[in-house]
């Protein structure tokens, strides 16, 4: 789930990143053939697997830069014997992701994964990566039933929309008080499935429902527009990602609603303003089940600041925990995949966004669970509460 990159040919990129120094090192194993069963940890290889480009893309930049940004430090500490991180540009897209992930696990180097961002494409792309038996460490894809393949490799590094979906519609009663609600969603695997939780939790205060289309694929919201401002509602509740729901809050806004727009972390993107236009999205809330990533502990803002020269953004720190905790396996002896994911199994990592331990389905532990709320204020979306889960 953020857009400054090319996109390539094809829609296909799979770019080879090599950080912070050479590759080699100055061991005496260089059987490249050995990568998810050699035992040299020199050399071998994470994945950032997810959207670069595309009308989603900025929630992906932002966790690939902050898993970039763990590798590079990594590297830095390692200058013998270094760690490569892979790009694989998925663009967001349920229909690039099989294809994408079939090229990544023919790389016999790569160990362990960072993604994928978005629901829709983890479904089609985690059996893939599932039958390969390379672990993978999501720091977004909060599809609750994603857990439920019996995925061995599948790891959740923040909550499901079981606990982002009751927090939005909690707030929404308790918060903002609205009685009247209605509910949108892009029909995408992430949208639907956030809007029926909280459709669940508000029940009848629900006054009305609507699906537009995924993001890049309508501009013209008139419709929605028309049954929400007809259906008296206080409160409209948007499953989907940031773009589609700057285009629907500043069509409201011109039709005269003065409701106030809620929605998941999809949302939670300067793009939404940028979409919307700061007057029509002053005062959004946007959920997250995540803590704001200006509060992340050491000195990861300062250094995110510095290395990418812009603010770390929604997941960025997740993602560089992520990204630690398949280095701190590494660095501990796990040079295959397999090996890789048994230490997730058993890891108990304190990074700087949380604290991370696995259960046996890869969901996060359930003393760990975070959801915020975030509130558009002065063209900048600024933490508000922890929001209420029950």
């Amino acid at each position: 789930m953020r857009q400054r990159l090319v996109r390539v040919v094809g829609g296909i990129a799979a770019a080879t990143a090599l950080l912070a120094g050479a590759a080699g090192c100055n061991s005496t194993s260089k059987d490249d053939s050995s990568s998810s069963g050699g035992g040299d940890k020199c050399g071998l290889e994470l994945a950032y697997f997810g959207a670069l480009t595309g009308s989603s893309a900025n929630l992906g930049v932002n966790i690939e830069q902050g898993a970039e940004l763990a590798v590079i430090q990594y590297n830095e500490k390692h200058k013998d014997c270094q760690v490569t991180l892979k790009k694989f540009d998925s663009q967001g897209s349920p229909d690039v992701a099989p294809g994408l992930a079939r090229q990544l696990i023919q790389d016999k180097k790569i160990v362990g994964i960072i993604g994928p961002p978005f629901s829709g494409e983890s479904e089609v792309a985690d059996p893939i990566f599932n039958e390969a038996g390379i672990p993978l460490i999501t720091p977004s894809a909060t599809r609750t039933s994603l857990s439920a393949n019996g995925w061995k490799i599948f790891h959740r590094a923040v909550a499901s929309d079981s606990a982002q979906g009751p927090a939005a519609g909690n707030y929404i009663k308790s918060t903002l008080k609205a009685t009247k609600v209605f509910v949108v969603d892009d029909q995408s695997a992430y949208g639907a499935g956030l809007a029926d939780q909280v459709k669940t939790v508000l029940g009848s205060a629900v006054v009305g429902t609507d699906k537009v289309q995924a993001d890049g694929k309508q501009t013209d919201f008139s419709s929605t527009v028309t049954k929400v401002t007809s259906s008296g509602a206080e409160a409209l509740f948007y499953g989907g990602y940031y773009q589609n729901a700057g285009l629907l809050r500043k069509q409201l806004t011109g039709a005269g609603w003065k409701g106030v727009l809620v929605a998941g972390d999809g949302v939670n993107d300067p793009g939404y303003i940028k979409a919307a236009g700061n007057d029509a999205a002053e005062g959004s809330i946007l959920t997250c089940p995540c803590a704001p990533a200006s509060k992340a502990g050491g000195t990861f803002v300062a250094d995110y600041k510095a290395k990418w020269n812009v603010d770390a953004g929604t997941y960025s720190d997740v993602a560089y925990d992520a990204a630690n905790i398949f280095l701190q396996g590494i660095d501990a002896g796990n040079t295959t995949a397999e090996k890789l994911n048994t230490y997730l199994s058993t890891v108990n990592y304190k990074g700087i966004a949380n604290t991370y331990k696995f259960t046996d389905k890869g969901e996060l532990d359930p003393a760990q669970i975070i959801v915020w709320a975030f509130k558009v204020t002065k063209g900048e979306v600024v933490p508000d509460v922890e929001a209420p889960k029950s």
